[in-house]
Formats: structure tokens, sequence, C-alpha cells
């Protein structure tokens, strides 16, 4: 027998059959665990001893669902039409077989099941879950861009019905078992690993049998099918087209789970699971799967993996770690470190201060625990980790210190010498700064070889992205050490050259000033939000240059514009920021005012004084050139920084760009932005638009030659 199938029977003949994918530290889905799985079926359903089985796992997680590097093997390999058909309905096919084959199967979930684990739960006849509270079941795989495609579209709702089925996969959610037992996912839970077994065992001596609800004469999905429930078909088309407005229709997954469902439903369920399978492999072959399952999977557990970190340093956890400024940024840095288990000298300017950091960690654990997602002592030692303090000797013991105050390069030059002169010397030293060089920051530095760059997002306990920054002096333990913490805190790191902006707040910036250089045109500020959204990015521009702040978009801006001298570039933008900052005093959204008005008590919404500083033009653009300026700025953007070396791998670029500010997840990112859109075709767009609108839109030769290479 295959060896990532351990099989056996019982004296009873009960079968057991336990999942072991060798060199994996959770079992997938691969295709040597698929061949061993059709072989213990044929082999239960030819015995006539074994009276059914158990199947569960030797790892800690029951099976986290398919082996996605396979799928982008797929992708690569450009199979035949009929060699991929064949490949999408493999493990529906052994699913079906497992559960017609005679015989009772019962799945013994002893962890994490997700996706094609889940569908496997799905197919057995009974299942018996391990009560804990860290495993997690679901079908997520339309964050991918897929569909579950063994068999998950049919028989969850065959199971628990159409209303509670849909919105665990149109939104991917995952469940505790507790919570699948309250939906009807699993049938009963267990204390432990002994009763697990046991209570599986009983149901299969106790005579269960080996056929599914579906599979009798008779059976009517629960809650009826679109044909038989005219209200149900009325939610079928409700929930298409919110969901088309939700995506923007720039993600075809959710709409197919819809379209799978609602026809699935009416048919027999072996011609289900055909529709199903064809559904699947429409996905299968899109851009936009390709793009996702390899950018937010492929390439995130790389980085998570630390695939940038420098070789042959020792890894040396952060057992306490320093951090200036209580301000929201720092007491959120703050806050995920103490949840990671970390000691934290929380720092400012007064002991108060500091304390009013520590309390915003108070309010996010208090949160936690009213949801039920932590327990009150849990968040009690969370917080004894966090200990206020306005004094330096206490950053003595630290092995990382994380400045967060104003972003001000004197500010900076100041707390750096102050934190040096207390720190050991094998101390760590990091800026979050979203723009100012590091190289220039470290000049304040005495040992500029240990200091780096640690770019954190807003709200960090939310964000999962760091932008990790090495100066020009930046040593590689310095580097070994910030990317360990990354990881240490549950975060993903990406690695980037020093540069003004580095990567993230540069290319996020170019999308902010695009979208205020069409106003100063006169593009219509309602078309300019919407299309936004309508591209896939979450915030318009207009708002976010509220939520970032006017005031601090004319800090950096004055600041670049000295910084650069005579090489500084004039923007269009530049005009409206300095008119929003000096003459209409509209800061932004913490001040109340800025390209919307903010109402107490009520909506926020564009502030009508708009037109009458920008007047609109008599001829507005279509959506898509108003979305095709927005992303292709910032794909050009991110070319410039491979040009200039500020990224050294396109996987950092498409990465940052989904994690950090929300570029579209269909693109796969910035740069697989313009692989999907062709680079020949992407240069010449932006040749037409530089003519339009100025050099900016002018490609660099970076790209130029990736596209004469290809």
């Amino acid at each position: 027998m295959n060896e990532t199938i351990r099989y056996s029977v019982d004296a009873e003949g009960v079968a057991l059959l336990v999942l072991d994918v060798p060199g994996r530290p959770m079992n997938l889905l691969t295709p040597d665990l698929l061949t061993a799985l059709e072989a213990c079926v044929d082999r239960v359903a030819r015995d006539a001893a074994v009276r059914g089985a158990v199947v569960t796992s030797a790892k800690a997680g029951f099976v986290a669902g398919a082996d996605l590097k396979e799928l982008v093997n797929v992708f690569d390999a450009r199979l035949g039409r009929e060699e991929l058909s064949r490949y999408a309905r493999s493990f529906s096919k052994a699913f079906r077989r497992l559960e017609t084959c005679g015989k009772p199967f019962v799945a013994a979930i002893n962890g994490t099941a997700l996706g094609g684990g889940l569908e496997l739960c799905l197919a057995c006849h009974h299942r018996v879950a391990l009560d804990d509270p860290k495993a997690k079941l679901g079908l997520p795989e339309v964050r991918l861009g897929l569909l579950p495609g063994a068999g998950g579209t049919q028989r969850l709702p065959r199971l628990i019905g159409i209303e509670k089925a849909l919105p665990l996969m149109v939104e991917g959610t995952h469940f505790s078992p507790s919570r699948a037992l309250e939906l009807g996912v699993v049938d009963e839970l267990a204390a432990d690993a002994a009763e697990l077994k046991a209570k599986c065992r009983h149901w299969i001596l106790a005579g269960g049998e080996g056929l599914q609800p579906w599979d009798r004469k008779g059976y009517e999905l629960p809650g009826g099918a679109g044909a038989s429930r005219p209200a149900l078909a009325q939610t079928f088309m409700v929930g298409t087209a919110l969901v088309a407005r939700k995506t923007g229709r720039n993600y075809p997954a959710p709409v197919a789970i819809l379209s799978c469902v609602y026809e699935g439903g009416l048919l027999p369920m072996d011609a289900a699971l055909e529709l199903e399978g064809q559904y699947f492999m429409e996905l299968l072959t899109s851009r936009v799967a390709r793009n996702m399952v390899r950018t937010l999977f492929i390439d995130k557990s790389a980085a998570d993996k630390l695939v940038r970190r420098p070789k042959g340093i020792e890894k040396r956890p952060v057992v306490q770690l320093g951090v200036l400024g209580a301000g929201n940024m720092g007491a959120g840095i703050a806050h995920v470190a103490a949840l990671a288990g970390i000691d934290v000298v929380l720092l400012d300017t007064s002991l108060e201060a500091a304390q009013q950091g520590r309390a915003r960690s108070r309010g996010l654990l208090d949160a936690q625990v009213h949801r039920g997602r932590l327990r009150s002592e849990v968040a009690d030692a969370v917080l004894e980790r966090i200990r206020p303090t306005a004094t330096w000797a206490d950053l003595a013991d630290c092995e990382l210190v994380i400045e967060a105050v104003f972003e001000d390069s004197a500010v900076k030059a100041d707390v750096t010498r102050r934190a040096e002169a207390v720190l050991g010397p094998g101390a760590i030293f990091a800026s979050n700064t979203s723009t100012l060089p590091i190289s220039g920051l470290a000049e304040a530095s005495s040992r500029p070889q240990r200091f780096i760059g640690m770019h954190f997002f807003s709200p960090v306990e939310r964000m999962p992205l760091v932008e990790v920054i090495a100066g020009a002096r930046t040593g590689d333990e310095a580097l070994a050490q910030a990317l360990d913490f990354v990881q240490q805190i549950g975060k993903t790191p990406i690695v980037v050259n020093d540069n003004r902006g580095f990567y993230t707040s540069r290319v996020f910036g170019a999308y902010v000033k695009e979208g205020l250089a069409m106003l100063a045109e006169g593009v219509a500020p309602a078309l300019i939000e919407n299309a936004a959204q309508m591209a896939g990015l979450p915030v318009g521009p207009l708002a976010v240059s509220d939520e970032l702040g006017i005031d601090l978009q004319y800090r950096i801006l004055e600041e670049t514009r000295r910084g650069l001298g005579s090489a500084y570039r004039q923007h269009p933008a530049d005009e409206v920021i300095r008119r929003f900052h000096d003459g209409l005093q509209r800061h932004g959204k913490r001040a109340g005012a800025g390209f919307y008005e903010y109402p107490d008590g009520g909506r926020k919404r564009l502030w009508p004084g708009l037109a009458a500083e920008f007047p609109r033009a008599a001829e507005q653009p279509a959506v898509e050139a108003v979305q095709e300026r927005l992303l292709y700025i910032q794909s050009l953007e991110t070319a410039r920084c491979m040009e200039e070396g500020v990224l050294t791998d396109p996987a950092d670029a498409d990465l940052g760009s989904i994690l950090g500010w929300g570029f579209p997840a269909w693109s796969g990112g910035t740069l697989s932005l313009i692989d999907t859109t062709g680079t020949t075709r992407f240069l010449a767009a932006c040749e037409a638009l530089a003519t339009l609108h100025g050099e900016r839109f002018r490609p660099p030769e970076w790209l130029k030659d990736r596209d004469r290479i290809r």
C-alpha cells in the first residue's frame, strides 16, 4: 500500500485509513494521496470482513486542501482541454467512488480540514470532529479564484441547505468545529483523540450505512431547490447581482459558485458533479485563478518562510522589544508583539502618553474577548507584557527597538541617539517610516550596520504586510533579525532597498496623485472614486487622501521637494494638495473636512465645493479609461522600482501591492497586471497615455527590455 495512507483492519472489521503525506507538515491532496485513497476504497469495498472505514490523519491537522503548487504546474504546463478536464475531475471522481462503494466511511477530523480536505469529509457518510477551537474548517477556494471542485458545491447544500451553504462558499468562510456542528457540517464532536476514535467506530458498529441522503430514493434538498421554491430562485438572482456589484465583475468564482449551486440543485448527484467539474475547469483556466494562486499562495508561502533571509546567520528570537512612540502605530506594534508572546517596553514622552498606548491594546483585547475569540485570562496575560514608560534606561535589555514617532527626520534622529545610548551592542534599531530614506536616517546612528527600516501598515493588528528596508550600510545580521521578528509576530515580509518612499508608499502615492491629477483636469469626483472601486481597489484615491491626511501629504511633498532639490519633478497633483492645505484649510478626515464632508452621525459624502474648485470638463472619460490610468500608473511605478533596484524580486512587488494597499488581487499584483494585459499591449497603452497626460506614463527601459526578451 502507498505510504501516504497507512491501512489496517481491527478485530471487529473496522478499517483505519491514516493519511500521512511524507515530507509535509500538513496533509495535502496530492496525486499520490489520490492514488492511495482509490486503492484503499477498492480494498474496503472488496473485503467482506470489513464493515466500514475510518479516515483520519497522522498529522496535527486533517487535510489542509489541495496541493496548490500542483495547480501552478497545471497552469504552466498548458495542458490540452481533455487532459485538463481529467485533472479537474480526478478528486471528485475518487470521492464519489468512496461514497458509493457500499461500505460506510467516517471522517475522524482531528484538526484543520480546508478545501479538498473538507470535501473529503463531506463525501464520508458520517463526520466526527475533535473539539479544538484552533482547528479551521471551510471551503475557501473562492479566495484563490476557484470553487470547491471535488463535490463541495453539491454536497454542502445537500447536507445543510442552500441558504446556509452559499455564504460559506461565496465568502470562503473558516469556522470552528463547534460552529460546524451548529451548521450541520459535522455530526458529532469529540473531546480528545481517544473519544474521536471511539465515536467513529461506534457509529460503524451500531449499523451506520454506506449510503448518502442524496443517493436515497425520494431525497429532496433541504428547503428545496430553485424550481420548487420561487423565493429561493429570487435569492439567487439578487445574490448574483450583489456579488457582481461587490466584486466589480472582476472575480468570476463567486458568480460561478452561485450558478453551480443553483443549476446543480436541479440535477441528480452524478450530473451535478459533472456540472461542477465544467465550472471548475473554466475557472482553473482563467488568468484570475492563476494570478491569485501564484501570488497569494506560492509567493506568500515563500515570503512567510523567509526566502529572502541572508544565509548562515543564527536565528535569535526577540524576547524583549522596545517601541518608541505610543500613538496608533506604536501601540499597534506593541499589541501584535505582545500577542506573539514578546515582552514590550512602550516608551513615550510621558508615562501618561505611554499608558494611553497600552490602553489601546486593552480595547482591542476586550473586543476579542467580547466576541468569544479570546479568553479573558489570555487577554490579561497579553496586556501584562506591555510595560509603559518614559524612562530611556528601560530599553537596555531590548534586542530590537522600533521607533514609530512623528514622520520628521530631526525627531527620528533624536530618538535614535537617545535609544542607542542605552542599548546593548547586539541590539537592532529599526525605523517605522513610510517615506524617509533609511540611509539618511541612519546617519544619526552610531552603528548604521545595525539600523534598518521596518514599515508597518495601519491598522497594524489587521494589516498582514511589513516592508523591510535595507539601507546603504544595513548589515545582513540586521536584515536577518528583522525578518525573523516579522515571522515571529505572524506577518508577511517583503524586502526592498532604500529609496524615497521605498516601494509601497511610492507606488501607492502614485495612485493617489493620479486621482488628484484627474480631479484637477475636471474629471467628475464620483467617477474617479467609483471607477477605482469597480477596478477592485478598496478605496478611491480621494477618500484615501482624506484618510492619509492632506496635511501629511503636504509635509511629505515639501520634504521630498527639499530633499531632491533641482531633481524634483512637479506633478499635477501638487497644486491640488497645496490648495487644500494652504488655501482651503481642508486637511482630511481627522480635521473633519477634506475631499469629503464628515457630518456628525451621518455618512461621509463628497464635498459639494469640489465642483467650484475644479469645474467638470464638458466631456468625461469612460470608466475604463479612468481605471486604466489608476491601475497602469501603479504598474509603471513598480517597473521603475525594478529598474532602479529598489525591488529585486517581482514576487515582492506583487505580494506587497496586494497585501500592502489592496491592489486588486484578480490581477496578481502590479507586475502581474502587465503580464495579464500583455506587455506589448501595456507598453502601447502607456505610450498613448504619456502623449495625453505627461511623461509619468512613459514606460521605463527595463519594461521595454522585458518585452524584447519575450
